[in-house]
């Protein structure tokens, strides 16, 4: 069952979301100053508690950390360790969500540590161009369906591809609900309609889409050792089009 959220949820989605961007925006500030992914998760369990919120992500379904932070190959739910260095010419994904008084804010970014290769750069601009592609496709009375078609049309153009084995979801009063929201085509799906919030996350590999699941039940990297980037928002879809909480 998709929620629709009235006016009041709306506000506090709102809410939600500028708290989950102020603290993806502080990592990007800090970034220099961090030697190791468990040093971006310590940041942002501090700057998440400053602002009044919870990392949404602690805990979930036994995820052991406050955030996600992954590098290179790796392509989402990367676990922070003192054991995984940052070094120049890495990319890495920082993924926040904060409950701000019972609302769910959910958004990422790959930044560069350093001076990326031409080949890291073009996939990271690739991969947060498809975010806006999928937004654009979030109109009302559309089909859930639209978002990944548009963008696997626009990552396959650019020469990467996009994972299909994971995607968004709804998002509000939990941090995961209906619906899936596929970021490769697939089925048309239900209607779009004023009042969803969902994410839209494409993951977007330099070389083939197939991912491999690690042991520690959560750790998803590029089956061929390529890199891989994301960007994500959280959006609301209203009459005027579709509105970015983050």
């Amino acid at each position: 069952m998709i929620t629709l959220l009235d006016p009041s949820e709306q506000r506090a989605m709102r809410a939600a979301g500028r708290v989950a961007r102020a603290t993806l925006e502080a990592v990007r500030l800090a970034l220099p100053k961090f030697r190791t992914t468990a040093d971006v998760a310590e940041f942002v369990a501090e700057d998440t508690r400053t602002r009044g919120a919870k990392p949404s992500q602690l805990g979930y379904q036994g995820f052991p950390a406050v955030c996600c932070t992954s590098k290179n190959q790796v392509v989402c739910h990367g676990i922070p360790s003192r054991a995984v260095k940052l070094e120049p010419g890495d990319i890495l994904n920082v993924d926040v969500t904060s409950e701000f008084e019972g609302f769910h804010g959910d958004t990422s970014a790959t930044f560069f540590i350093g001076e990326p290769s031409a080949e890291a750069r073009r996939l990271v601009q690739v991969a947060e161009q498809a975010r806006s592609v999928g937004i654009a496709a979030l109109q009302v009375g559309g089909r859930l369906g639209d978002v990944g078609s548009a963008i696997e049309a626009f990552v396959r153009q650019h020469g990467c591809s996009v994972v299909r084995e994971l995607g968004g979801h709804g998002i509000g009063r939990r941090m995961h609900m209906d619906p899936h929201v596929p970021h490769a085509a697939q089925q048309r799906g239900p209607r779009l309609r004023a009042g969803m919030a969902l994410t839209i996350e494409p993951m977007v590999n330099l070389g083939a889409p197939e991912v491999v699941f690690l042991n520690d039940d959560w750790t998803v990297v590029t089956a061929d050792g390529c890199l891989s980037a994301q960007f994500e928002h959280t959006v609301l879809i209203t009459e005027s089009g579709p509105e970015i909480l983050t």
